[in-house]
């Protein structure tokens, strides 16, 4: 055991064989470093993606998945979920669909109960969701997509039957684009579908005026879109032309919510001279 011990001294004592055995060993680390990456390069693994498009709020079921191979270090790297188990019964996220021969991805698949909120559920205190009736030309060749910023213009005619036109509110975002199903327009890759209702969240005062419009008939409320930097920037609703809110109080009656009071809590605004 000595003479082993003494051996080993004298090979370590020795600069020219240790700097060999320092080679030696730091090639075989290397070569296992790589032996093990490519290892994990070329290793595949059982993946499941969609055979069939799903949209917003679908319910993932078993016949809808498939299976293919996949490097594992892809899929990971990827984000790609690739166990069944956290897919099925699970369903698509709201807004966001999953194309055909596409992988699963974890930020598109939540539970039911992720799955049915929407943007009207986080619509602040104050605020009321508006729908404006649009189609494929008012909405510009359906260009006009959620989270955008547009302004309000309104056309009516005055009590001199002149034209009034004019941006009545600006900066308003917003919520969803849907047909006449209820369905969001962008959310399916593969379905043509056409926009029918243009959602806003706008504070209570500003729905108030808008559903005026409506019921006044004879005035016309077009989205109009602006550039990508004014959609870039968080804003509030405000209103740009007090001479058209005017005009569309002056043909209304605004009736206060204390209901305590009755002839007192109600005011009759009617500018004879607009427009004139």
């Amino acid at each position: 055991m000595d003479k082993i011990k003494e051996e080993i001294k004298k090979v370590l004592s020795n600069k020219n064989t240790l700097t060999i055995i320092i080679v030696i060993i730091g090639i075989i680390c290397l070569y296992a470093i790589y032996n093990y990456r490519v290892t994990q390069a070329v290793t595949t693994i059982r993946v499941p993606y969609a055979k069939k498009e799903l949209t917003s709020r679908t319910q993932i079921t078993a016949d809808s998945i498939g299976y293919t191979e996949l490097p594992k270090r892809i899929a990971k790297n990827l984000g790609i979920v690739t166990s069944t188990a956290n897919i099925t019964s699970n369903y698509v996220k709201y807004g966001e669909t999953i194309p055909a021969n596409s992988f699963f991805y974890k930020d598109y698949i939540v539970s039911f109960e992720e799955a049915t909120t929407n943007e009207f559920s986080d619509i602040p205190d104050g605020y009321t969701a508006y729908n404006l009736t649009v189609d494929i030309n008012s909405t510009y060749g359906n260009s006009i997509y959620t989270g955008n910023y547009v302004d309000l213009f309104v056309k009516a005619n005055s009590n001199a039957n002149r034209v009034i036109f004019g941006r009545l509110i600006q900066g308003i975002k917003v919520l969803a684009v849907l047909d006449s199903s209820g369905n969001d327009v962008f959310e399916s890759s593969t379905e043509e579908r056409t926009p029918a209702q243009m959602w806003f969240a706008l504070p209570d005062e500003l729905y108030t005026l808008l559903k005026k419009t409506e019921y006044i008939g004879g005035i016309t409320v077009m989205p109009i879109p602006r550039n990508a930097s004014y959609s870039a920037t968080d804003r509030d609703a405000t209103i740009d032309s007090q001479y058209i809110q005017n005009y569309i109080l002056s043909k209304s009656i605004t009736i206060s919510q204390n209901f305590n009071s009755n002839t007192d809590n109600q005011n009759t605004q009617d500018n004879a001279n607009l427009g004139e």
